[in-house]
């Protein structure tokens, strides 16, 4: 973390995302006088100034002394700020974090290719997050690297091989959590249908499912695994399990990802195509 540590970083884009990796990199020792946000909104600004990070609605003057460039922008704007940096981001390692942007699309729009990819999700909001990321091979190893910490600051990095698997990166952990809450409300209101009082369905379904994903983080057995310890023969889970077998859930389950990373796809194609 500490080569991080000595770098001048610049957000674009102060939202939800970016105010989490800035909470992330000073909690982690990063220096406020360090971080700039760039963002058009003053209310945004106000409350990054909180943080006593430097703010501005200027882009080009909240990058000229930056080492690190992270895009936190939304995808339908992300050409015109490209577009008013282009060629500005020489000798700077450029982060993005904007959904369905493809390398080529921004090394076009921005003039550079030292650019690294990367699909987060929104657990990065409380640390732990999961996050994919991805370069070509003009971005080196010391790159990749900073790329990694700042990442960290926030939870899980993950580096894959090709820029084509970010889509299957969007389908498990960037939709991945809302995935987790359709579970939970689902679990939360079969409890209140068996008797349970809600605050009470409610508590025991986030315990459970937190104990469930800490269980299988630590234990050296997989979660298939770990699902056959607990499910005895002709007991209550294993009447439960055959309930969702009989429903094809995990057969749903593969067809709602690919579904996922289809529409990911196409988000990439779409957000090309109007940028040209």
């Amino acid at each position: 973390m500490s080569a991080v540590l000595n770098c001048n970083i610049t957000f674009i884009g102060g939202g939800n995302m970016a105010q989490a990796l800035i909470g992330g990199l000073i909690a982690r020792g990063m220096p406020t006088t360090r971080i700039t946000v760039a963002d058009p909104f003053e209310n945004v600004r106000q409350l990054l100034q909180e943080k006593d990070v430097h703010v501005t609605d200027d882009n080009i003057a909240a990058i000229e002394k930056a080492d690190i460039v992270v895009l936190a922008v939304k995808p339908q704007v992300l050409a015109n700020v490209l577009k008013q940096l282009h060629g500005l981001l020489d000798g700077k390692l450029v982060i993005s974090i904007v959904a369905g942007a493809e390398i080529a699309t921004m090394a076009t729009l921005s003039g550079t290719e030292r650019i690294v990819r990367v699909m987060p999700n929104t657990p990065a909001l409380v640390q732990t997050g999961a996050h994919g990321l991805y370069a070509t091979d003009v971005v080196d190893a010391k790159d990749r690297e900073l790329a990694s910490q700042v990442l960290a600051a926030t939870g899980l990095t993950i580096w894959v091989n090709s820029e084509a698997q970010i889509d299957a990166v969007t389908a498990v952990s960037g939709s991945g959590p809302a995935y987790f809450f359709y579970m939970m409300e689902s679990m939360i209101r079969a409890g209140k249908n068996l008797g349970l009082d809600e605050k009470v369905a409610t508590a025991l379904t986030l315990q459970t499912a937190l104990g469930a994903a800490q269980m299988a983080i630590t234990s050296a057995n997989s979660p298939a695994e770990l699902r056959k310890n607990v499910t005895s023969p002709n007991g209550t889970t294993q009447a439960a399990l055959e309930v969702f077998d009989r429903a094809q859930i995990s057969q749903n389950i593969q067809s709602a990802l690919a579904a996922a990373k289809k529409r990911s796809q196409e988000l990439a194609q779409e957000l090309s195509e109007s940028s040209k």
